[in-house]
């Protein structure tokens, strides 16, 4: 299931992408977003990369 963590940040920027296009925004105005949705990412990764470390 790890090896599928890639994908979350995927989606969810192009589900943002999309609504970014839908709305009539541009790419730099909708960069905020980008920039939470890594971060938001990193942090859910960390904390798995985290239980592993701890369980194992």
């Amino acid at each position: 299931m790890i090896k599928f963590f890639f994908l979350l940040p995927i989606l969810m920027s192009a589900i943002w992408w999309w609504f970014l296009d839908n709305k009539g925004y541009t790419l730099k105005q909708g960069l905020k977003g980008f920039a939470y949705i890594i971060a938001f990412n990193a942090v859910i990764i960390a904390f798995f990369v985290l239980m592993l470390f701890v369980t194992h």
